[in-house]
């Protein structure tokens, strides 16, 4: 049967100032076994689409159907079955889901207790080391992440010089293997320090570990040496593999080592680089583009002073500073958080995070405020919100399922009250993959528990 919404109880879901009429036809048939959701009266942030305001959503099963925007006078039909969920937005905000990437989160809990502690592998090269199966999917600071708007995250490995493989992984799961999105999502690699320590040894710390200039000159350039001999000889088990598989005559030993170098060593994922400072950016820079590997640059402090050298060779780069102080006594207040405008102006891919190890993944919540901090020196909105959605989506090679709210894509967002980059502003409900989730942590528990705490005088 058909009738409209604006006949009905659904009136009260659209603005009364808006004159639209939505015709729908409910069928009684038998329901479908996946639910299906309209989102009305919404300010979309598509990301892709730029900001839709009294935008519409519809979500069927874990996929987004269609996303619209109404104008006085349209009538827009849409054909839903008859057990539809209406979530009235009433005016707030819907944006995709977050992404923090190069995280811990999920690999520490308290730094105090080496037991939390499962983020970095012993040995200077361990490539086909897993990040993600030491992913702790009851650790206490995946909801507090959650409610502030944080769908997915990179779970990145730490360690010496190749420290192994990140994947991305929801933020909703019961174990690890329910919440992988994508395994491996990147290599990731950490820079040796180009830096020398000029200190006498009379001034040292500890004076029997003391290292000359020219000590110090030849370690660092064994440590680049040593990479550089590592990736050589990673490509030439990769084509002996590959030569074997079209001779039978040749043995074909698989190393594990070298058998996870491959995609990277063949550009399909990308090979992320540690670097802060700037010779070490533009070391690790010039040595991905010989060595012809996808390349991104994490950490980054010193990327907006080789922003150009970045954007030559399309080198992306996971911004880890926005509120670390200068480094440089000839820098600037604001150098840090101008950055990444310099970056994007130079034709950069700029993705924020909040750091590395336990203090990055505790802070990891406020991600978006990372963003909102470039905003306010330079950076437009749009990007900033960029940044953290579709950006790092585009990164790892899941743009075509995360990263905006559009047509085919998965299901997963959020409704808060105002702008994300607002501190003030809160996540008021939240759906991954279609299925509203908890925003329930230990934060509101403590909430709870001591908002209503007897008064003791």
């Amino acid at each position: 049967m058909k009738f409209t919404i604006c006949d009905l109880r659904f009136a009260a879901c659209l603005r009364k100032h808006l004159a639209v009429l939505i015709t729908i036809i409910l069928f009684a048939a038998s329901p479908l076994p996946a639910q299906t959701i309209l989102f009305t009266d919404a300010i979309v942030h598509t990301v892709t689409r730029g900001v839709l305001t009294n935008g519409t959503v519809l979500v069927q099963s874990n996929k987004i159907a269609g996303v619209y925007q109404f104008t006085n006078g349209e009538a827009m039909h849409l054909v839903l079955p008859s057990d539809t969920v209406f979530v009235n937005v009433k005016g707030q905000h819907l944006y995709p889901g977050l992404i923090a990437a190069d995280s811990a989160l999920g690999l520490t809990e308290l730094d105090a207790v080496r037991a939390t502690q499962d983020s970095t592998e012993v040995g200077d090269f361990t490539p086909d080391v897993e990040a993600w199966i030491a992913v702790n999917p009851d650790s206490e600071l995946l909801p507090v992440a959650r409610a502030n708007g944080l769908a997915w995250f990179e779970a990145a490995p730490e360690g010496n010089i190749v420290a192994g493989q990140s994947a991305l992984l929801a933020l909703d799961g019961w174990t690890w293997e329910q919440m992988l999105v994508k395994q491996p999502a990147a290599l990731h690699v950490y820079w040796p320090d180009l830096a020398l320590n000029t200190a006498p040894k009379e001034h040292a710390a500890d004076p029997a570990k003391w290292k000359s200039l020219d000590d110090q000159d030849s370690e660092r350039r064994k440590k680049i040496r040593d990479l550089t001999d590592f990736f050589a000889d990673a490509r030439a088990y990769a084509q002996a593999q590959d030569a074997g598989a079209t001779n039978a005559a040749i043995p074909r030993e698989k190393i594990p080592a070298w058998e996870a170098m491959r995609p990277y060593l063949r550009g399909e994922l990308p090979v992320v680089i540690h670097a802060d400072e700037t010779r070490q950016i533009k070391s690790a820079a010039v040595w991905a583009t010989t060595n012809h590997l996808k390349a991104v640059i994490a950490g980054g402090r010193d990327a907006w002073r080789v922003a150009a050298l970045l954007a030559t060779n399309q080198i992306p780069v996971i911004y880890e500073h926005v509120f670390s102080p200068p480094t440089h006594d000839t820098d600037l207040y604001d150098a840090a958080f101008a950055a990444p405008e310099v970056l994007r102006q130079a034709g950069v891919t700029v993705v924020f995070a909040t750091g590395r190890g336990g203090f990055g993944a505790t802070m990891v919540r406020n991600l978006p405020y990372h963003a909102a901090q470039a905003v306010a020196f330079g950076l437009p909105e749009t990007e900033a919100l960029k940044a953290i959605t579709l950006s790092p989506a585009q990164i790892f090679g899941v743009a075509d399922r995360l990263g905006s709210l559009e047509a085919g894509k998965e299901a997963t967002l959020f409704i808060c009250d105002g702008n994300i980059l607002d501190l003030r502003a809160n996540v008021t409900r939240f759906w991954i993959a279609g299925k509203e989730v908890s925003l329930a942590s230990r934060h509101t528990r403590l909430y709870e528990k001591y908002k209503n705490r007897p008064n003791l005088k």
